[in-house]
């Protein structure tokens, strides 16, 4: 009996692979914006195709429901992901890796008003978007939070389906501002010169579909689902996934939003460099960061006074939710400079704002924080203990 239970376990053990990828899964995340592109795949040839290469049964879905996709990111909830920037850039944080994207790299423009002088205008607006997870609203919301607002900021959001409907909403003045991408807005400005103007642009994102497959599936499968994408079948009415956008463009696509503002009213930002020069002048350097990433490593003569964050990472966050008590330990007449983990930690800069609403006369703000210090091979002191009071 002990042998016959011993084989089982090892039939179990060896067939237990196979059942993680016998069924292989697959969905096409289509853009409302996108659609006409997505009639033209055949759910039904991709899945006889891959299904042939495979040797194994393949189910294709197809969803227009980007909110719903990415939370199937999160999840592992497909093997394979045919989608835009936005759901590969998820996807590829959380277990899986890209085969390629079938356009070259786009650009978006946050296009406004004549009448509107800068994306600061923009407060208390309305503004014009494809729904909430559509590529056009990550871009609208890092576009927005570089310049130090929110989708909060706005009187209203609209969300619709077509974006080049929104050029002719903000034309008519139905809209202050909406996002494009470059290439519709320079073709409907050629028709438009004078309606509207572009307010700000973004960075460079990966076009049209990227594919992501599942890092556990066996590597041979990996494999031929690679060359298979890099030139699918015409039935499919897939384009060939050649183009191989830098995996940090992804990842600033997964970031947008989440980034701080790259300015702060009433604050100076500053690099490394200048930290430096300003330290040697006599200003304070202060740690916002949690006691073990202090007592870590921190910049040599910087202070701990951390701030306890509980609201969003967002311009428009509640304060009152937060504990920052520990600034009234700080001098409001010297030259102060808040710091944390980088680009992508609030609690410097709300520190900043907190120091500058209690009156602090000069506030920086070194946004880079311990990760451009470090990158410039500047000292650090590590291992030091908080003196508890």
């Amino acid at each position: 009996m002990k042998t016959l239970a011993g084989a089982v376990v090892c039939a179990v053990a060896v067939l237990a692979p196979m059942r993680s990828w016998a069924d292989l899964s697959a969905v096409v995340a289509i853009e409302p914006t996108a659609r006409k592109t997505g009639l033209m795949l055949s759910r039904y040839a991709t899945e006889a195709k891959l299904g042939k290469l495979l040797g194994q049964p393949v189910k294709v879905a197809t969803s227009e429901d980007m909110t719903d996709v990415m939370r199937a990111t999160r999840s592992g909830g497909y093997d394979v992901f045919i989608a835009p920037a936005q759901v590969a850039a998820s996807a590829l944080a959380h277990g899986y890796e890209l085969v390629g994207s079938t356009d070259p790299n786009e650009q978006y423009v946050l296009v406004g008003r004549a009448a509107l002088q800068s994306t600061a205008d923009v407060k208390q607006g309305r503004i014009y978007l494809p729904q909430q997870d559509s590529i056009y609203t990550y871009m609208a919301r890092g576009m927005l939070t570089a310049s130090g607002l929110s989708l909060r900021d706005l009187r209203s959001v609209e969300y619709a389906r077509y974006p080049v409907a929104g050029l002719t909403a903000v034309s008519l003045g139905l809209s202050d501002v909406t996002v494009v991408r470059r290439e519709d807005w320079e073709a409907w400005q050629r028709d438009n010169p004078t309606a509207a103007k572009i307010l700000a642009s973004s960075g460079s994102v990966p076009g049209g579909f990227s594919v992501a497959v599942k890092k556990d599936l066996p590597a041979d499968v990996r494999a031929k689902l690679a060359k298979w994408f890099a030139d699918p079948p015409g039935e499919s009415g897939l384009r060939p996934a050649a183009h191989q956008a830098a995996l940090t463009q992804y990842q600033a696509v997964a970031q947008l939003g989440t980034f701080t503002p790259t300015q702060l009213p009433g604050a100076t930002v500053v690099t490394a460099a200048q930290v430096q020069e300003l330290v040697a002048k006599g200003a304070v350097v202060v740690d916002t960061r949690n006691e073990r990433e202090y007592e870590s490593k921190h910049i040599p003569g910087a202070v701990f006074v951390p701030y306890h964050e509980k609201s969003l990472k967002d311009v428009v966050y509640e304060a009152s939710a937060d504990d920052f008590s520990a600034l009234s330990k700080l001098d409001p007449s010297k030259p102060t400079i808040f710091h944390c983990n980088g680009a992508e930690c609030w609690k410097s800069y709300k520190a900043s704002r907190a120091a500058i609403a209690k009156g602090f006369k000069q506030v920086y703000w070194f946004r880079g924080g311990m990760p451009e210090w470090e990158s410039a091979r500047l000292p650090v002191e590590r291992d030091v203990q908080v003196a508890k009071r």
